[in-house]
């Protein structure tokens, strides 16, 4: 009885552990400003199997992260959450330009569905560049929490303050940063890996039914 008991939440831990893979190397690969396209160039994994990964559609296999844990310079225990906190904490990211060196914590911990996660964006001491772009398959609705966001969305520049929120299929190039001195900026975002969307279900308030 004790064993099978045993097996059972080892199993759990081990499914839950991979289902927050795809988030965490997700978040890895935008830390240090590279594309799926470049990872793919790097690596020799292929562009489908990175990206179905990511979105939760495919369990990686210990080959594919060692090879990803070595190309964004983390550790197995890191991608797998079990980093203690005093050795995972002064890790530094390596982003690419302004901006990219965000705080990522995740919110949900399962496989398909809806992520949820908090992004924090340091402050700045100029203006930044215009955000770096990526697009994938997903549909993302963000809200800003706190400070001045800015949102490249295809053609599009967006400046959102604190209660804002963007909502867009993420085939459109999008890109976030800063956008300019005066303190951090915290987000939430809710992304859907198979193109899921929020479905509003708030009743009609008392005496307003006809």
């Amino acid at each position: 009885m004790a064993g099978g008991s045993g097996a059972t939440v080892t199993d759990d831990g081990i499914a839950d552990t991979l289902a927050a893979m795809g988030p965490r190397l997700r978040t890895a690969r935008e830390q240090r400003g590279a594309t799926l396209t470049g990872v793919s160039r790097a690596t020799g994994i292929s562009l489908s199997t990175l990206s179905r990964i990511e979105t939760g559609r495919r369990k990686p296999t210990l080959e594919v992260l060692l090879q990803l844990a070595k190309a964004y310079d983390i550790s197995l225990d890191e991608l797998a959450g079990t980093a203690p906190v005093a050795a995972a904490g002064p890790r530094t990211p390596m982003p690419q330009r302004p901006g990219d060196d965000k705080t990522v914590l995740p919110l949900t911990r399962y496989v398909g569905g809806l992520h949820a996660h908090k992004h924090v964006l340091p402050a700045v001491d100029a203006p930044p560049a215009r955000p770096r772009q990526v697009s994938h398959d997903g549909y993302e609705w963000l809200c800003v929490l706190y400070g001045r966001l800015w949102l490249a969305l295809g053609e599009q520049d967006l400046v959102l303050s604190a209660g804002d929120v963007a909502e867009f299929d993420t085939r459109t190039a999008h890109g976030v940063a800063n956008a300019g001195p005066g303190g951090p900026v915290e987000y939430l975002i809710m992304f859907g890996p198979q193109g899921e969307r929020l479905r509003p279900r708030t009743p009609p308030a008392p005496g307003r039914a006809r």
